[in-house]
Parts: C-alpha cells; sequence; structure tokens
C-alpha cells in the first residue's frame, strides 16, 4: 500500500478515488515514564519512552488506515495527514489520528 502525503503520486494516475479513509490510535502514559519524562526534563535530552509510545501509535493509525483502503480494493493513500491531540483528564492520553483518500491507481 503506497502512502503518501502529496495529492498525487509521481509516474502514477488515479483510476477511481474510492473515498476518505482513517485511522486512530490512543496511548495513555504511565507512571514509569513520566518519572522517567520529568528526569528528562530535568537534566535535559531527549524521552526515549515516549518517543516510542508515539512511533508506536502512529504506526498503528497509519496501519488502521491502510486496512480500511485495504478492504475498498485501493492501491494508495494519499492527501494523508497526521494530527496529535492530547485527551482525558490531565492531558494523561494521546491521540493519533491519520486520514486521506484512498485511491485506485491504473
Amino acid at each position: 500500500m503506497v502512502i503518501a502525503t502529496t495529492p498525487t503520486l509521481e509516474g502514477r494516475r488515479v483510476r477511481e478515488y474510492l473515498g476518505i479513509v482513517t485511522g486512530e490510535a490512543i496511548i495513555g502514559a504511565n507512571v514509569f515514564k513520566d518519572i522517567m519524562a520529568g528526569f528528562r526534563d530535568f537534566v535535559g535530552g531527549r524521552s526515549k519512552a515516549y518517543e516510542n509510545s508515539l512511533r508506536e501509535a502512529r504506526e498503528e493509525a497509519l496501519r488502521e488506515m491502510s486496512a480500511e483502503a485495504r478492504a475498498r480494493g485501493a492501491d494508495a493513500v494519499i492527501g494523508v495527514d497526521l494530527d496529535y491531540e492530547v485527551l482525558g483528564s490531565g492531558n494523561g492520553m494521546l491521540m493519533v489520528s491519520t486520514s486521506g483518500t484512498a485511491v485506485a491507481l491504473e
């Protein structure tokens, strides 16, 4: 499955637009990650625990979107947008959402 943020794919023509497809993933921050992130904030540097969680959520949202596109018979998803939102009481949850247009290519 080709996934692109661009509205077209170079050298490929769209045969049919199959509609908007989406994917979402919500992750919660746990106490250990919060403690380690707080320590990183204090001494500086990157929080690998949060980065890994964010990467996993993004990949899951993209997988979900791709599966929906595949179920519609798509070869690609174009115009993909990734959004990140903080949710929940105390902002303890992070949502990654993806959307794009499923297309069949010639």
